[in-house]
């Protein structure tokens, strides 16, 4: 991990921190909250049920209470009793139900098929005794009951609230419920906006996490890209100076040849062929040895001259690219290459040096290349000049290759990447296009340098 990437990590690693951090806060805060405001309705719920059921039973206590007051138990006072309470009723669950002190029902205004009846062993879904526990609550002074019932209006059981109340002279148990599954449904609905408030608040977190994070990753891409294009146009003025350097040298060695290893050589000829002519002249016969010796002599002064020119051609930096193209193309079709045909397009303009030796150096590996492997019969060399740009372009009539795989293969096409390379290098761009049986192409485009103004 570069450093670059270290600091972009430490910065979005606190972000992240601190948003999970906020987001762990606001949902446990908002859960409380909601946790709250459910247990304040229900309480509020709760107490108005009471409040109502309370008010309910007193209702129908006014109403039996002159009966049950005048101290009568006969029978016709009780019926006259159930009477009077099952024609109460309010809601579609509201109702009064009656039971004696041993479970047995005697009057329930909404199941008359309970009436007659012993539940005192009826239990709820939790195994509770119901009519048990009512009757305990009512012969303990009276109160409230939770329980589970069927529901008239559904037919389906729900939570009820009873409030119970007993009359120990008639043996009887009188109530009434409220059923609770509207606070239930309340609570619910309450809870789903809990959870939708929770989720549509950690998505806002979340979103934002996301916005910092790509504010971050972009400010730290921008940097990369910045630190890159840097190194990459530092690279470059190195490869050009590797080059400059490299040419420098070459330039050096072939002075060296040219002017030191080759003038040696010539002196040493014009001493032999001296030597070969004072004896003629004695009328003595020349050794053979330096016929052979002066022989070998000629044909290291052609060496080193070729290898002089090779290495730097002095056309390239006296008369110009074009003319140094148009000798390493005879030289190339004298050495018993193939034909070699140079156009140039355009008016020829001065180009600098690591422009003009780029483009001298990329034709001289392609003629070797075609030497060594094309077997073509020709090859043209264009060179074309216009205001923006200079073109080279290298076209024979080999039996070509596949470049990809030449591209993918470690071992092969080192020339090849040294064309890129040179080019790239200076700016510019190569595309290498090849066929079996249909010739290579290798195409150079270098932009021109402004000239800079008066």
């Amino acid at each position: 991990m570069n450093l670059r990437t270290k600091i972009v990590a430490l910065a979005v690693a606190p972000l992240l921190m601190a948003l999970v951090l906020v987001a762990l806060a606001v949902r446990h805060q908002e859960r409380e909250l909601a946790r709250r405001e459910q247990a304040l309705f229900e309480e509020a719920a709760m107490a108005q049920h009471r409040n109502e059921l309370r008010s309910y039973v007193e209702l129908a206590m006014s109403t039996l209470r002159p009966l049950y007051d005048a101290g009568l138990d006969d029978d016709a006072t009780r019926a006259e009793a159930l009477r009077r309470l099952s024609a109460l009723d309010y809601g579609d669950n509201g109702y009064f139900f009656v039971y004696d002190l041993q479970g047995r029902a005697l009057m329930h205004s909404r199941q008359a098929e309970l009436v007659g009846q012993n539940l005192w062993e009826l239990r709820d879904q939790q195994g509770r005794y119901t009519i048990q526990d009512l009757i305990g609550r009512a012969q303990a002074g009276g109160g409230y009951v939770e329980y589970q019932w069927r529901k008239p209006s559904s037919a389906q059981t729900a939570p009820k609230l009873g409030y119970v109340i007993a009359l120990p002279r008639w043996n009887w148990m009188v109530g009434t419920g409220l059923y609770l599954d509207d606070i239930h449904g309340v609570m619910q609905t309450l809870d789903r906006q809990m959870n939708s408030n929770v989720s549509t608040t950690m998505l806002w977190i979340v979103g934002i996490a996301a916005l910092g994070i790509g504010v971050v990753s972009a400010g730290g891409l921008a940097l990369n890209l910045s630190e890159h294009r840097e190194a990459e146009a530092k690279l470059r003025l190195l490869a050009r100076q590797v080059v400059q350097s490299q040419e420098e040298e070459r330039g050096h060695l072939a002075r060296e040849l040219h002017d030191g290893t080759s003038q040696t050589l010539v002196s040493a000829k014009l001493l032999i062929e001296s030597a070969v002519d004072a004896l003629h002249r004695e009328q003595h016969n020349a050794p053979p040895t330096l016929g052979k010796a002066l022989e070998r002599l000629n044909q290291s002064l052609v060496e080193v001259r070729r290898i002089s020119h090779r290495l730097r051609p002095a056309l390239l930096d006296t008369l110009g690219l074009p003319a140094a193209l148009e000798r390493l193309g005879a030289e190339f079709g004298e050495e018993g290459g193939a034909a070699v045909a140079v156009t140039v397009q355009g008016p020829a303009r001065e180009l600098p040096e690591d422009v003009k030796t780029a483009l001298f150096r990329v034709t001289q590996e392609a003629l070797t290349n075609v030497q060594k492997h094309s077997n073509a019969a020709r090859v043209r060399i264009d060179l074309a000049f216009d205001e923006a740009r200079v073109r080279l372009v290298i076209g024979d009539d080999g039996r070509g290759f596949d470049v990809e795989a030449t591209q993918l293969d470690p071992h092969r096409g080192i020339g090849l990447r040294n064309m890129r390379e040179r080019i790239a290098a200076i700016g510019g761009y190569l595309a290498i296009h090849s066929n079996a049986g249909a010739g290579t192409r290798i195409a150079a485009a270098v932009p021109m340098p402004r000239p800079e103004a008066a």
